[in-house]
């Protein structure tokens, strides 16, 4: 699993881990400044960053050809893990949705943990069949083994963490090529399941969609967390109040203002230039993310950083327009920013393995000495030697 033969540590890409850098620090301060000042509130995610360093340096030795056929166990335990969350998950009260494990005083969201799982498990299953991936038999178990994690999130209920999911699922089904007359038909799809699941909505979640489409109808009520968070955005202006220095986010006005809501914090206080800072940041990273990707030359290492790739994005994408009211209002963090130990180390894990991608060689670049036999006795009087069968 371990070998760093296998890796080209000149090709290590420090613009992604520079930028990484940044963003853990800087969303450190964010969050200091959203608990108020009270250090020891984020003890647990200054470990977590510490940890997820560590996790960088560990993954970047390990071979990820190896590592590929643990694939179908990961697979595995992400769905126990998700089947468990079902039947012993809490937080509903808390959080609109069963999503929690409780075991003493560690709390984990198993539907983090299991986005890498399902990442990791599908490139490597679209990497072997990909060549059937239009073949109806073949695509509905592809589908099958890419949404029923889905389904037993949606069990929890949580919706907008199935729909992250979702986004980087189609992402990877795409870019393994699934022609056009299928994308259109599960398109149309899932149009109607997302149709029907809006007309069934109930509750709170009810309420977010109609709070979104009418954001005046509920201000003091449904709707207090999307305005309070939209007046913060604004007040911040071009450089913000200054740093702790947040009327709404200081005086308790935005619920949830360390983890879903936490952009509104860092616009009321650093304003316009701290946002602008941050998605620099974050378009840098998802940049060389997709640099990665596309200059890989192995289908498995492509498809698994695209589906981090996605995932990142979906995330960035859905917390920032939901603070700013261009979506509804989902339970959905920020990357690096918003507290939970759990899935900032899920982060870190996916840049590890992004990074541990970029200096990957493939198989004719390392050690093979049948390869460097053959290239020996290649001028020896016998030169009928079939080169493809020693890389």
């Amino acid at each position: 699993m371990f070998n760093i033969k296998k890796k080209e540590f000149k090709k290590f890409d420090w613009l992604l881990f520079l930028s990484t850098t940044f963003l853990s620090i800087y969303g450190l301060f964010v969050l200091y400044s959203a608990f108020s000042g009270n250090f020891s509130e984020i003890k647990s995610q200054i470990i977590a960053s510490i940890l997820g360093f560590s996790f960088i340096i560990l993954i970047c030795t390990m071979d990820l050809d190896v590592l590929k056929k643990a694939a179908y166990p990961v697979y595995g335990v992400s769905l126990l893990l998700l089947i468990l969350t079902i039947f012993l998950g809490q937080g509903a009260e808390r959080w609109g949705s069963n999503s929690w494990l409780i075991i003493g005083p560690v709390q984990i969201q198993p539907s983090e943990i299991t986005k890498i799982g399902i990442i990791f498990a599908l490139a490597a299953y679209l990497e072997k069949y990909k060549d059937e991936i239009n073949n109806p038999s073949r695509l509905i178990k592809t589908l099958i083994f890419a949404f029923l994690p889905i389904l037993f999130i949606l069990l929890q209920p949580d919706f907008g963490t199935a729909m992250v999911y979702i986004f980087f699922i189609a992402v990877m089904l795409f870019l393994a090529g699934l022609s056009w007359k299928w994308i259109v038909g599960l398109l149309a799809v899932a149009v109607l399941g997302a149709l029907f699941l809006l007309l069934n909505l109930e509750g709170y979640k009810a309420d977010r969609i109609h709070d979104f489409l009418d954001p005046s109808r509920d201000t003091s009520g449904s709707g207090w967390q999307q305005q309070q968070g939209l007046i913060a955005i604004a007040s911040g202006m071009l450089s913000g109040r200054g740093f702790m220095q947040g009327t709404q986010a200081q005086y308790g006005y935005i619920p949830e203002k360390e983890s879903d809501f936490i952009f509104s914090v860092l616009a009321e206080e650093l304003g316009f230039i701290g946002a602008i800072l941050m998605l620099i940041a974050f378009v840098i990273m998802i940049y060389r993310l997709l640099t990665i990707s596309k200059n890989s030359k192995n289908s498995f290492i492509s498809l698994m950083v695209s589906g981090i790739c996605a995932m990142f994005f979906v995330h960035i994408f859905e917390n920032v327009a939901m603070t700013i009211g261009l979506m509804p209002v989902t339970g959905i963090p920020l990357p690096f920013f918003s507290s939970g130990g759990t899935f900032l180390l899920i982060c870190f894990i996916n840049i590890g393995l992004a990074l541990s991608a970029s200096m990957q060689k493939s198989s004719y670049d390392i050690e093979d000495t049948s390869y460097y036999e053959t290239i020996k006795f290649k001028n020896t009087p016998n030169k009928n030697i079939n080169l493809s069968e020693n890389k």
